[in-house]
């Protein structure tokens, strides 16, 4: 963990912005994965990762705006437990480590709680997503486990995500770590490709350099022949020559900061004319647009910015035609490229966004644009120092919906089905790198860029 002043540091800046109440933020417990003594591995919430910075199941946390006071939550094992686990800190003792003084029982946590709510006391909580939780609140409010969502501290949320968005030194140190990992697994990757390999070999060796570098994988990898599925996880194909590989894929470090980096390359180690065409429109879109993000730049024109490099692209093979401007605007680009450039990354590798989506990526001067494949822009308002996102422009062939919108004759203007026809077994392409803003720009994270060039992907891929 950080040193415990960061901790402090972060509650009192809570403070700062929330004003009054007590902010209750919960950590997560173990999880069974098919017995109660047999759980899937650890990951504490990020949030009380912010705050209270310990990486152990069962705690608890409380920010008391009102008295400036701090408390943390939990029960000291027991013999039974030590038998197994080893001897462990203390409550007490992993309470000092982030500046907290107070410390009881989880028995007391409830009596604690539900003595505040009877003193008419606001009690802020952000939104749950695992149920132990939902049910924990329940007990402590009385409020129906499914319904606490809805009941969340709104001004809460949007005080976290002020203060989460914005990355200090010793957090973007942590990421820049994450995307060197991030390099290792995507550079491995390309060099144990070859024809007549499986999928889920290559994802094993992906797992293995995140388990090996301390951390574990930041979610779970995407790998596929099949790119042209956003998030296949599915790694069970056979790569042969003339297919390409889409690998998306990232990893945590130890203390939970996340890269998430992509790459799509030929699985014979050489571009064909056809992939090669697509792969550099994809590269100008992930080029180019990184040339405009810095602050004050909104992220959805940016996003913008890449449909139209993409669609003059895709023009110039014969795949779309008409004005570039109209088929931007009315959205028929978004046959090929279908979701946003990009998200913010942090704790989470879509940072916050179980604090709600559109606090994150939208405020009161950005609003989300209701349209197909923009309305799946995550993060689109004005970028500040501090951000990091991702960049990552694509073009996919889908052939349910190339059916769907050919018979509709949707976009006929501006797409030219027949020539798209020729494609639908393309699969996908999408590359992706995460980036700082800086005071005057912006700066790929890592120390150095994962092979993103056509003759960089060649020199590696098979080697």
């Amino acid at each position: 963990m950080f040193k415990k002043e960061t901790y402090i540091n972060r509650r009192h800046q809570l403070r700062a912005k929330l004003k009054n109440g007590i902010a209750l933020i919960l950590g997560n417990a173990d999880s069974p994965m098919n017995c109660l003594a047999n759980t899937y591995k650890f990951r504490q919430d990020s949030n009380f990762l912010y705050f209270f910075g310990l990486d152990l199941p069962g705690f608890a946390g409380v920010i008391d705006l009102d008295e400036d006071k701090d408390y943390i939550f939990g029960n000291d094992v027991e013999i039974e437990d030590i038998i197994w686990t080893g001897q462990q800190t203390t409550v007490q003792e992993n309470a000092a480590l982030v500046g907290i003084s107070l410390t009881s029982t989880l028995s007391q946590f409830s009596e604690f709680i539900k003595k505040l709510k009877t003193q008419g006391r606001t009690i802020h909580f952000l939104p749950p997503y695992r149920a132990t939780n939902m049910l924990w609140l329940e007990n402590l409010l009385g409020i129906p486990a499914l319904q606490t969502k809805k009941h969340a501290s709104i001004a809460l949320c949007k005080a976290v995500i002020d203060l989460r968005s914005i990355k200090d030194a010793e957090e973007i140190t942590e990421i820049d770590q994450a995307c060197d990992t991030a390099y290792k697994i995507h550079t491995t990757a390309m060099r144990f490709t070859h024809p007549d390999i499986c999928e889920h070999e290559i994802a094993g060796h992906i797992e293995g350099i995140a388990i090996s570098a301390g951390g574990m994988l930041s979610y779970p990898t995407i790998l596929s022949k099949h790119g042209e599925t956003l998030h296949n996880h599915t790694h069970n194909n056979l790569l042969q020559n003339g297919d390409l590989l889409l690998i998306d894929a990232g990893c945590e470090t130890s203390l939970h900061y996340a890269s998430d980096i992509t790459r799509t390359f030929p699985v014979s180690g050489k571009f064909s004319q056809k992939q090669r065409e697509i792969y550099e429109i994809v590269l100008a879109a992930n080029n180019d647009t990184v040339k405009s993000t810095k602050p004050g730049a909104k992220y959805l024109d940016i996003h913008f910015q890449a449909a139209r490099i993409i669609a003059s692209g895709l023009k110039d093979l014969g795949l779309m035609q008409g004005s570039l401007e109209d088929i931007v605007q009315q959205g028929a680009h978004a046959l090929f490229f279908p979701h946003g450039l990009g998200h913010m990354v942090g704790l989470d590798v879509h940072d916050m966004e179980d604090l709600g989506e559109d606090y994150v990526g939208y405020d009161e001067e950005t609003q989300r644009v209701n349209q197909f494949g923009a309305a799946y822009v995550r993060m689109g308002k004005r970028l500040q120092p501090g951000y990091v996102v991702t960049n990552e422009p694509g073009i996919y062939f889908i052939p349910e919906l190339i059916n769907q919108w050919q018979t509709e004759k949707k976009f006929a203007t501006f797409i030219n089905y027949e020539k798209v026809n020729t494609y639908r077994n393309f699969g996908g392409i999408r590359i992706e790198d995460d980036i700082l803003i800086t005071a005057n720009g912006c700066r790929l994270l890592g120390k150095q860029r994962v092979p993103v060039t056509v003759k960089e992907i060649e020199n590696i891929v098979g080697k």
